[in-house]
């Protein structure tokens, strides 16, 4: 019984492991195909590990690569915004999320020069008017059930 039980966590993590080495094209991929619960969570990870990426771009000085990343954020933000209003699911997970993403690009923001701060400064617009929507349908939900 205990073999079993340490083979099946041996499992689980090789499976983890696996998923964290899947490349950003291909969780881009999965995100573009997902249905849209699925595509919530996976377009979120997709805006996660461009905004890590985004911040080593800057810091190694590859601005094109970073702004690209950027772009990326934006993206995907906005396609798992539109997920989560279209499926009606994982609104608040979003939400959250999106908040985080947009506290860590406002943290990248104050360590760049003031040339590169500005495509920084759209995506936390964007990225703030895609919260806002969120929390929009969030209370619009709990107002039509009344």
């Amino acid at each position: 019984m205990r073999l079993l039980g340490a083979i099946l966590i041996i499992l689980g993590s090789l499976a983890v492991l696996a998923r964290e080495r899947e490349t950003i094209e291909q969780l881009k991929a999965r995100a573009d195909n997902a249905a849209p619960k699925d595509r919530v969570i996976l377009a979120l990870r997709v805006a996660e590990r461009q905004a890590d990426a985004a911040d080593k771009f800057y810091a190694a000085g590859k601005v094109d690569e970073a702004r690209a990343a950027i772009q990326d954020v934006v993206l995907y933000t906005e396609k798992a915004g539109d997920a989560a209003s279209q499926s009606g699911k994982k609104l608040k997970n979003a939400e959250i999320t999106v908040r985080q993403i947009a506290h860590k690009l406002n943290d990248m923001k104050r360590t760049l020069n003031f040339e590169d701060q500005a495509p920084v400064d759209e995506a936390i617009a964007h990225l703030e008017h895609v919260r806002t929507e969120l929390l929009s349908k969030m209370f619009d939900l709990g107002k039509s059930s009344q």
